[in-house]
């Protein structure tokens, strides 16, 4: 889901460029753990199109919180170990270091409130073919797949660092890396990532 909204984001913007944040495959992991993060507040607070708007308000403000802090702390790490940074809210009004912003974070609650309403009592509604064993190999089978890409992803790009930083492969992992990984093939992936320390 966040990988289609961000990719209508830049259609909307006039300047089509993919954007994903793993090697391989549709997936932005900023929003994956931000989904993890709403599962967990909807398992503990249980809110339906019935529950009351004061309740539903103050779920919202820390939802939107919690939201922004999520992105927040991954703009904040892939500054600190990879250089880089791949979303900047300088130019947006009470903006948090350029990291997040209060708008930012509200439209995190208001996803959070369309998840809780409409999402999560969907898939709980069919939870039955969900537990089926079929359906729990293929999450294995999927799950296994994105903690590779995950993996890759994260050694590729930290590799493409210790390259800027003009350090020469000390292993065979990082011979590979070097070879199946350029740097010009990494930056068409992540085509909005700017180098912010050399």
């Amino acid at each position: 889901m966040g990988f289609v909204y961000e990719n209508l984001l830049t259609l909307i913007r006039g300047h089509w460029a993919l954007r994903q944040g793993l090697i391989y495959g549709p997936f932005i992991p900023v929003y994956g753990v931000g989904l993890i993060v709403f599962y967990l507040i909807a398992k503990k607070v249980n809110i339906n199109k019935k529950t009351d708007k004061k309740i539903l308000f103050h779920i919202f403000i820390i939802a939107s919180f919690l939201g922004g802090l999520v992105e927040y702390l991954f703009s904040f790490l892939q500054e600190k170990i990879w250089g880089t940074i791949s979303w900047n809210y300088e130019n947006l009004y009470l903006n948090i270091n350029g990291r997040t912003s209060i708008g930012i974070a509200m439209i995190w609650g208001l996803a959070f409130i369309i998840f809780s309403l409409y999402i999560l009592p969907l898939f709980q509604k069919h939870k039955e073919k969900i537990y089926k064993k079929s359906m729990q190999i293929a999450t294995i089978i999927l799950s296994v797949i994105i903690l590779f890409d995950c993996s890759i992803s994260f050694a590729a790009t930290y590799r493409q660092k210790e390259r800027q930083d003009m350090l020469e492969p000390s292993n065979n992992l990082e011979v590979f890396l070097d070879k199946h990984y350029t740097d010009e093939y990494l930056n068409k992936i992540y085509n909005n990532a700017i180098l912010v320390n050399k």
